[in-house]
């Protein structure tokens, strides 16, 4: 996998799976399964609320690595709620192109 590949994300959720099972005292992610949902949901909201702050009040750096952190929380509670990645890109490639508020409408989803 190269540096900076999107197939980070896939390779992450495939390595936090695997972890779901593992000992909490020595996994972070296994921790954070064995909290539960409700914890993983507010971990992804402190991550999401570091990210926009970053955003207005702290470098780039700081951006790219509280981003890293969402990403890596919200996979956690994909997992955690039976959500592989394919199926967000899926959603993703059928909201390709809608723009606007009318294409927003019209969303099932």
């Amino acid at each position: 996998m190269a540096e900076g590949s999107p197939d980070i994300l896939e390779n992450l959720f495939a390595l936090i799976n695997s972890r779901k099972d593992a000992d909490p005292e020595s996994s972070h992610t296994a921790r954070l399964y064995a909290k539960g949902r409700k914890k993983i949901a507010q971990k992804v909201g402190e991550e999401a609320v570091e990210v926009a702050i970053a955003s207005l009040v702290e470098s780039r750096e700081d951006v790219v690595g509280e981003s890293a952190d969402l990403l890596y929380h919200l996979l956690v509670l994909w997992s955690d709620c039976g959500v592989i990645p394919s199926d967000v890109w899926q959603a993703m490639h059928y909201r390709f192109g809608e723009d606007g508020i009318d294409g927003k409408k019209a969303r099932p989803l």
